[in-house]
């Protein structure tokens, strides 16, 4: 896609993302859903397989609907009847916008969009303000399961918080978990508890783990990193390498092949979570062989 062909929203969010630093206030659509309350939802509404509005470095799901892409003009129910699964959305609630003649912003049609790829098929399951006053509030989904317990979102990962900014989000708001799907037999309307779903998604991250440990012991030794005598890293794989508190007691060496493969898997555009997955599986299996 050229410059010129893209939207002036993602040219703003492009702008956003180069800035030194930011503004928590500046974060706007960009609020991650946390990975134990994903988990949990995913446990209880999916298995989930598209991600319909995020980009590569919070997509939760490997297939997913970028800005440029404009999820208002894909087929989501063509999409996942080759996936074979369900989508997933926190979707973005700034104000309508177009671009070449399609809407790429607007909860009102968000919405819109959503109950027509629910009639061609399929299950979308949004987390959601539980704003019922809204004129978007999506009486004419098939569930609606308001959570009990406020809903603190986190961070993007490329959020550079100026002096003075926060570096993490402690505001919460009520929400509520809206499922478009009309083959949909269960209640209308329920409750669910936001504790029940983090300890959901907590057991469900466990087995993730202790899948990746049982990985992890499968793969040949780390000699296979790429040499390398830089020390001096850029912002960005400073902040990951800082999310791996075990990273800093390694040997230098061994910190610098980690560092080194963060780096690369940035040059690759890969995905955020996948770059901190193995950043820290490198880690472990440094500080097993330095014992």
């Amino acid at each position: 896609m050229t410059e010129t062909s893209l939207s002036p929203y993602v040219m703003a969010l492009e702008t956003l993302r180069a800035q030194p630093t930011h503004k928590l206030k500046e974060v706007g659509d960009q609020w991650r859903t946390p990975d134990k309350l994903w988990w949990g939802i995913n446990t209880k509404y999916g298995p989930f397989v598209l991600d319909l509005f995020a980009d590569q470095d919070n997509a939760k799901c490997e297939d997913f609907y970028s800005a440029e892409d404009n999820a208002l003009t894909q087929d989501w129910s063509a999409r996942l009847a080759v996936l074979q699964g369900a989508g997933y959305a926190n979707p973005p609630y700034s104000r309508a916008s177009k671009h070449d003649g399609a809407y790429i912003t607007g909860m009102r049609h968000i919405i819109t969009h959503t109950m027509s790829m629910r009639e061609a098929g399929g299950r979308y399951v949004f987390l959601i303000k539980a704003a019922t006053g809204e004129v978007w509030w999506p009486e004419e989904a098939d569930h609606i399961a308001f959570i009990r317990g406020r809903i603190s979102f986190d961070l993007p990962d490329w959020y550079r918080p100026e002096e003075g900014q926060p570096t993490e989000s402690s505001a919460g708001f009520g929400a509520a978990i809206a499922v478009f799907d009309k083959t949909w037999r269960g209640p209308k309307f329920d409750y669910v508890s936001r504790d029940e779903l983090e300890a959901r998604g907590a057991a469900m991250l466990a087995h993730v783990d202790r899948a990746a440990a049982r990985l992890i012991k499968s793969m040949p030794a780390p000699s296979i990193i790429t040499e390398t005598i830089n020390d001096v890293w850029s912002a960005e794989v400073t902040l990951f390498a800082d999310q791996i508190p075990e990273l800093a007691a390694l040997p230098q060496e061994h910190a610098r092949k980690v560092k080194h493969h963060i780096n690369r898997m940035l040059l690759e555009r890969q995905p955020s979570t996948e770059i901190i997955a193995a950043a820290q599986s490198l880690t472990a299996t440094f500080g097993e062989l330095a014992q």
